[in-house]
């Protein structure tokens, strides 16, 4: 008598694997195609290809138009959603292998319609990243990353995002006079690392390099226990040495 396991078998939806036929066959006709052809070139019946693509139609992933059907916005969006994540595969893959190269964890981070997004983050439980405490999109002038960003940014979109989260101590050593906030900020070189001690996490120091495509503003930092600060700037020296190659595999991220 067969086990269990020797009979077990993958159950096929097949109207399912029909659906996708269709999507695959409507996708490779740029200018559209009617269900007669669609039907011949899948082998599905022409009954099941009316059924069919009318359902795909009503749910938005095909559009027909003149007898010929294409692709629709939601066939659209998981296209794009699916590039998004091989491009966040790509982000993890490069911050991982710095993270491996260089010995300290490292961040990357964008600013986006008015806010502070921590894309990702590699590091490992032997040399953690810090711990986000106090949400890192309210607290931009506390942290390295923060700070890195908003420098990038014209004086009136800081002093918009720092109405909208204003200047707070986190801990003693943070700069709490936005006027002097402002100052610091304005004197920063193009390329120059943006360090932050403690202002954030106590224990921790970090730094940040900016990355500025058009007008999105981005950021790679590290980070390093207050212990072994002397590892700090030449980590983030490092990583600007190397931003060229970063960039590359960087680049595209901006769209996320």
């Amino acid at each position: 008598m067969a086990t269990a396991t020797q009979t077990a078998a993958p159950t096929l939806i097949g109207s399912v694997q029909r659906a996708l036929k269709l999507l695959e066959a409507v996708a490779s006709h740029a200018d559209g195609a009617p269900a007669k052809q669609l039907a011949r070139e899948t082998g599905i019946p022409l009954p099941t290809t009316y059924h069919l693509l009318r359902t795909l139609t009503h749910e938005g992933y095909l559009l027909r138009e003149k007898g010929l059907f294409l692709l629709g916005e939601a066939a659209g969006r998981l296209a794009r959603g699916g590039a998004v994540q091989n491009r966040r595969i790509k982000i993890e893959d490069s911050l991982a292998r710095w993270r491996d190269e260089i010995g300290v964890p490292v961040y990357f981070a964008l600013y986006r319609d008015g806010e502070i997004e921590l894309v990702s983050v590699a590091d490992t439980p032997s040399s953690p990243a810090v711990e986000e405490w106090a949400d890192f999109r309210e607290t931009a002038h506390a942290h390295a990353i923060g700070q890195c960003l908003l420098s990038q940014l014209d004086l009136k979109s800081r002093q918009d995002h720092l109405d909208r989260h204003p200047v707070a101590a986190m801990t003693p050593y943070t700069l709490c006079n936005r006027q002097a906030l402002l100052e610091r900020l304005a004197g920063l070189g193009r390329m120059e690392p943006v360090v932050e001690r403690q202002e954030y996490a106590l224990g921790t120091v970090c730094a940040a390099i900016p990355i500025t495509v058009g007008s999105t503003a981005a950021a790679l930092a590290v980070s390093v226990p207050l212990h072994q600060e002397e590892r700090l700037l030449p980590a983030i020296e490092r990583l600007r040495n190397e931003v060229g190659k970063l960039f590359s595999s960087l680049a595209f991220s901006i769209s996320i």
